[in-house]
């Protein structure tokens, strides 16, 4: 019968998270994580494998809880063009309250690791198509409820709020300002038509329930 685990796994990976997040993959040692986690090498190897292993959880996880929650909060309980600004008044958010400057781990695994990396590469690209993918749900809805202009297709749209989302993310980690970062992405969201000055924020007040039909999630 194998033996309880006495450590809490969740705070183990919180720890791995935030190890990997501030140094890197390839600046991480198994050592480092050792000690960050409270765990010896060899517990570590046992719960968690090799130090590739644990870092696919710890991206999985991190895309599960940020991107995907994100994309549960906002794409059903808001009306399509709502959602997008919500998803990008809350990544403004969370950049200016970041004091490190770590930026996302997404998009600094893209940097590292993609390039050379076939099955991160993979991954990667995964989810960034689940990201635009996103966004040209939420165009394609907007464009049939008339909330958005029609002058250009969902699909181009949805490229370019993903190319303003990378980009937002590592202009973060060199200037966080909120005035810099909403500069960034105001030329996008015109081109979904809010107007600036008047943006549909949805991060202080209660999410409207859509009356439209649901955006598909497939």
């Amino acid at each position: 019968m194998p033996r309880p685990r006495e450590f809490d796994e969740d705070t183990a990976l919180d720890a791995a998270t935030a190890q990997f997040w501030s140094h890197g993959y390839e600046a991480t040692s198994v050592r480092d994580l050792a000690a960050t986690m409270g765990l010896t090498a060899a517990s570590l190897y046992n719960a968690f494998g090799d130090k590739r292993t644990l870092y696919e959880r710890v991206l999985e996880r991190y895309i599960e809880r940020g991107f995907r929650d994100r994309v549960r909060r906002f794409e059903h309980r808001l009306p399509p063009r709502d959602a997008i600004v919500a998803f990008f008044d809350e990544i403004v958010r969370l950049s200016v309250g970041d004091p490190h400057r770590k930026g996302c781990l997404i998009v600094n695994s893209a940097l590292e690791l993609a390039p050379h990396d076939k099955q991160f590469h993979r991954v990667l690209r995964g989810v960034l198509a689940e990201m635009e993918g996103f966004f040209t749900r939420c165009v394609t809805a907007g464009q049939a409820d008339g909330t958005i202009p029609a002058d250009l297709p969902a699909a181009d749209l949805g490229h370019g709020l993903l190319a303003a989302l990378m980009g937002l993310r590592v202009l973060a980690r060199v200037d966080p300002r909120r005035m810099a970062l909403e500069a960034a992405v105001r030329p996008m969201l015109a081109a979904i038509g809010v107007e600036s000055g008047a943006r549909s924020t949805t991060l202080n007040r209660r999410p409207r329930a859509r009356k439209t039909t649901p955006v598909s999630t497939q």
